[in-house]
């Protein structure tokens, strides 16, 4: 099953997606702005060209496991984006992602391909 991941972010949004198979992530791109109708019809252009199965968008839970600002924020987004497209939209616990990313450029891809192989593993481990 081919998914797509986001590393949402008020500011940018990293894009990552996986082969036809599920097997394999790679960091895609990043969107300015995705929550703004020029992000939305990025997202919706991205999601027609690699036509993926599913979304997973990483849920930045506070290091307790609890929903704070952020992730509330990131829950906003994720109900906007189900409105937005005929997709599946699931979230995903993405702590640690960015700090496994690594500084530099592309860090918010990098980030959302660290969360969509953690979902893929995730998902075949359940299985």
């Amino acid at each position: 099953m081919k998914v797509l991941a986001l590393d949402y972010g008020s500011a940018r949004t990293g894009v990552a997606v996986s082969d036809p198979t599920g097997t394999l992530a790679r960091p895609l791109c990043t969107i300015q702005r995705a929550a703004s109708e020029e992000g939305f019809a990025r997202l919706r252009e991205l999601i027609r060209d690699e036509q993926p199965e599913r979304i997973v968008v990483g849920l930045p839970l506070t290091l307790r496991g609890e929903i704070g600002a952020q992730a509330e924020e990131t829950n906003r987004f994720v109900e906007q984006l189900r409105s937005a497209v005929d997709v599946p939209v699931e979230t995903f616990d993405e702590r640690f992602t960015t700090t496994l990313a690594g500084p530099g450029i592309g860090d918010d891809a990098r980030a959302a391909a660290h969360l969509l192989s953690s979902y893929l593993e995730r998902s075949r481990s359940q299985t």
